[in-house]
């Protein structure tokens, strides 16, 4: 028997021998197409080089291209396991020719393939053209010698490709495998063609034409090949079996279900172990490609894929949890051609767990609940939509799910209204948010989310990507295009493009498409917490809703926006270990230049704890740890020990961040929906440039990353190399140095200060101090010093009341153009005589107010250091105004 392994390869190889290129399967999320909510086909990765977008360097290529029809259209979800050939996941083998060879190589191409190569029997061989493609008619005749009867012209769609309204089209030369006459059915074409015996193993496309608004208007001036062969179902050829569910893959899958649930795989569950084998491939194959289950976009697809296969499980009795044990099973069978998942089956097998196990509570309660709503339905009834929506609202059980359970039943849903409850439900949800406060501007957010959906972001896997425009916003209102020159909001279906949200800035880059479009996005929101909106200037040509636009972030920026957001997780933990669990985070803001982090703790930290925490954060970038993330609900999330933000609101889900090597587990684990590095190396350096306090009890620490953190540090020995070459030393030597000077300078101002005072006190004033005068009856002694510090005043005060005995003595030192004065009154005469008034007249000759002390000394001060003389004056009137003692 030839394996599946054997036959891919044996394709591969074979084409490789005809000098073409073998090209590894694209992602299954497609990155170049934003109708598309999967890779569908075997052509979709090179759709750009079709139409001329894009160059390779080679002609020709081969490929084994993964796919998936799960969503939108392409929805084969509903009847696989009940049909012999219908997969959510299967491999499209393909040869392509981009202009080089054309019709007649491609089918000599198939024919010595599946005749020469692999044995095949050409009796049981027969072609399909298009039928005015007198060419290809005539070549299968010529090459493969088939008689006209087993050459069967089609006159529909089915045998004519197009890749849309515009572009490629051509026709199609099919080629079925006659599987014996014990099975019903006839050939293309014949009023039997819907039964099993004639089966579509190879579909030629023949790119001819040039199409416009469904018009061929042109042949194509390089006509070119696209062919695309299902691999399950010429494995069920070459392995003698009709039944795509029994060739080895499958098989091997399936046995795995029955041995680990203990179960017969024929019989009542025989449906029940193919829908598990076939989920358990397109589950774990969109997980390695970066798909995680959601409640929207690709994720919900994911998660409808996974949790159908879990209700199977169920069925056939399984009493724990059991995708998650079959994942050993698959990248045995398939990891060898296919190594990521090999990567991923970690993460495949944990994220298939936790959701089984959180699904199994949902289905246990959703089936009892569903059970007693239709007990008295007969066979043939219709559920009431309300009461499938209630299901769904209050208890989490899928629509879908709900349709899966009473389709065995013979029961429907009344689909209509489900989506009427639905409708009443956002529409009092909306009414809700705007009697919010919110403002009314806001409004035209809540219009293209009911419209459109929600934006899927695709920017944790690529900073690149096609989207479809969805709305364009100027000035406020819609718009339906926008040209040169404009400044707009542009929303697509899909984007790489983060939005502003949870601290992290949003992302800048172009936006351009066809007709000479280009876009710069200065910056991207996240109105509603669920569109992505892209603030852009139109630099050149037009765009219109509807139209195809390629996203492109600004990677640098990006890069440098992640390693500040991881660089805040590690701090948090760092800050945590170092300070004590009392640390929270109070606010943080990322950017592309520099982050900052607020977070609680009731005093400044010491320049010792400063370096520790600096240094554990680059003992962990240092680890260069991988950074892991998983999808969990926030309860489990914080009983695995995440971190979760006080204040904070969570969804039903939320991606938890791992990151850094701690004792017996990561170094930090939040709750994260922003972008990161993908291992802690990445961050490069962390430097902490200040630290100081927000409010009571809240600290901010700013700091920078990379090579913002580095130009800093070079920066800072800039300023030490002039430092020292000012000081004449070496720089190693310039703390010594300093210290040296501010001492030799703390000596000068204390020699300073007392010459000063000797100054004063020996009559260096304004007025000589030979002694005091009499004011009135009262001896006065006034000076006005020039440079002394008003630190010395009080000293000098308390010097000459106890030289005069009993009087009242005023200085008024001038500094720098401003002005202190200081009034003493001996112990005798402050019964009757307060140096707080005296003070207050001669801080207002100066131009100040107030001034306060005790009867016996004041102080105060004023800007007018010019008006000393005229201040010491007031005093002397105010002091003569006194009455006689």
């Amino acid at each position: 028997m030839t394996s599946t392994n054997d036959i891919r390869r044996s394709f591969l190889d074979y084409f490789a021998g005809t000098g073409h290129t073998p090209v590894a399967s694209a992602s299954l999320v497609p990155h170049n197409d934003p109708t598309l909510m999967f890779v569908n086909a075997g052509m979709v990765p090179f759709k750009n080089v079709f139409t001329g977008l894009e160059k390779r360097p080679y002609s020709k290529a081969t490929s084994s291209q993964k796919c998936v029809r799960a969503g939108g259209k392409h929805n084969d979800l509903d009847n696989v396991g009940y049909t012999a050939r219908h997969h959510t996941f299967f491999e499209m083998l393909g040869n392509f020719s981009f202009g080089d060879y054309f019709k007649e190589q491609a089918i000599t191409h198939a024919w010595t393939l599946l005749t020469k190569e692999w044995g095949l029997d050409p009796n049981r061989l027969t072609a399909t053209v298009y039928h005015t493609d007198d060419e290809a008619f005539d070549l299968w005749k010529k090459i493969a010698g088939l008689p006209e009867e087993r050459i069967i012209r089609i006159p529909t769609k089915d045998n004519f490709w197009a890749m849309g309204d515009s572009g490629p089209c051509g026709p199609c030369s099919e080629i079925f495998f006659d599987h014996g006459d014990h099975i019903w059915g006839g050939p293309p074409g014949s009023p039997e063609e819907d039964g099993d015996r004639f089966v579509e193993i190879w579909n030629l496309v023949f790119m001819q034409y040039e199409q416009e608004a469904n018009e061929i208007v042109s042949e194509l001036p390089r006509p070119s090949i696209d062919t695309g062969m299902g691999l399950e179902r010429i494995a069920a050829v070459m392995q003698g079996v009709h039944d795509n569910y029994d060739t080895d893959t499958f098989k091997a899958l399936i046995a795995e279900s029955g041995a680990i649930s203990r179960t017969s795989t024929d019989g009542a569950h025989k449906a029940s172990h193919r829908v598990i084998a076939d989920h358990l491939r397109s589950a774990g194959f969109l997980i390695a490609d970066g798909v995680l289950p959601a409640n929207e976009g690709r994720g919900y697809v994911l998660r409808r894929i996974m949790r159908r296969a879990m209700r199977h499980a169920h069925i056939i009795g399984a009493k724990d949890p059991l995708m998650y044990r079959l994942v050993g099973s698959l990248v045995s069978e398939m990891g060898g051609a296919f190594p990521e998942l090999v990567r991923a089956q970690p993460l495949i097998e944990e994220t298939l767990l936790r959701e089984e196990t959180r699904f199994r509570q949902t289905l246990e309660k959703g089936l009892r609940l569903l059970e007693d709503a239709t007990s008295d339905l007969d066979e043939g009834a219709t559920l009431p939509g309300e009461t499938a929506f209630k299901l769904y609202d209050t208890y989490g059980f899928p629509y879908d799910l709900t349709e899966d359970a009473l389709r065995s039943r013979g029961l429907s849903v009344d689909r209509s209204g489900f989506d009427a409850a639905m409708a009443e439900q956002k529409a009092a949800a909306r009414a809700a948010w705007k009697g919010s406060g919110d403002k009314a501007s806001d409004d035209i957010w809540y219009d293209i989310a009911d419209s459109e959906g929600g934006t899927e972001f695709t920017g944790y896997i690529s900073t690149q990507g096609e989207g479809q425009v969805v709305a364009i916003v100027k000035e406020g209102s819609k718009a339906d295009s926008a040209s040169a020159g404009e400044s707009v909001v542009i929303l697509t279906n899909q984007t790489p493009f983060y939005g502003e949200s949870g601290g992290q800035s949003g992302d800048a880059g172009t936006i351009s498409g066809a007709n000479g479009f280009v876009a710069t996005v200065d910056d991207t929101g996240k109105p509603l917490g669920r569109l992505h909106a892209h603030f852009a200037k139109v630099d050149a040509g037009s765009i219109k809703v509807g139209d195809t636009v390629h996203l492109s972030v600004d990677a640098d920026r990006r890069d440098r926006v992640r390693a500040n957001h991881s660089a805040t997780h590690l701090l948090h933990a760092a800050l945590r270990h170092r300070l004590g669990s009392h640390v929270t985070q109070k606010g943080s803001m990322v950017s592309a230049d520099r982050l900052r982090f607020d977070f609680s703790h009731p005093e400044a930290l010491t320049s010792a704890q400063i370096a520790q925490v600096e240094a554990d954060v680059n003992a962990q970038i240092r680890h260069n740890e991988e950074v892991t993330t998983r999808l969990m609900t926030p309860d489990d999330a914080v009983a695995a020990g995440a971190m979760a933000l006080f204040g904070e609101k969570y969804g039903d889900e939320v991606r938890v961040l791992s990151m850094g090597k701690g004792d017996d587990m990561h170094y930090s684990v939040e709750l994260c929906g922003g972008t990161h590095v993908r291992a802690t190396g990445d961050i490069a350096l962390f430097k902490i440039i200040s630290e100081s306090a927000v409010s009571s009890g809240i600290r901010r620490i700013e700091a920078l990353t990379g090579e913002a953190a580095r130009l800093w540090l070079i920066d800072r020995d800039e300023r030490l190399r002039q430092a020292a070459a000012t000081l004449r030393t070496a720089p190693d030597d310039v703390p010594a140095r300093i210290a040296a000077l501010v001492e030799q300078s703390r000596k000068l101002e204390r020699e300073l200060a007392d010459a000063k005072k000797a100054l004063a006190l020996g009559g260096g004033g304004t007025k000589a101090a030979a002694g005091p005068e009499q004011v009135g009856n009262v001896a006065f002694l006034g000076q006005v010093i020039q440079g002394l510090d008003p630190k010395e005043l009080r000293g000098l005060i308390d010097q000459n009341k106890a030289m005069m005995g009993s009087g009242v003595s005023a200085i008024i030192a001038v500094l720098d153009g401003r002005a202190s004065i200081a009034v003493g009154v001996t112990g005798d005469l402050a019964p009757a005589i307060s140096a707080v008034d005296l003070v207050k007249v001669g801080v207002e000759a100066l131009g100040g107010k107030g001034g306060g002390g005790r009867p016996d000394m004041a102080q105060g001060g004023g800007p007018e250091g010019d008006k000393a003389a005229d201040a010491l004056q007031a005093v002397k009137n105010a002091l003569a105004a006194v009455p006689a003692l």
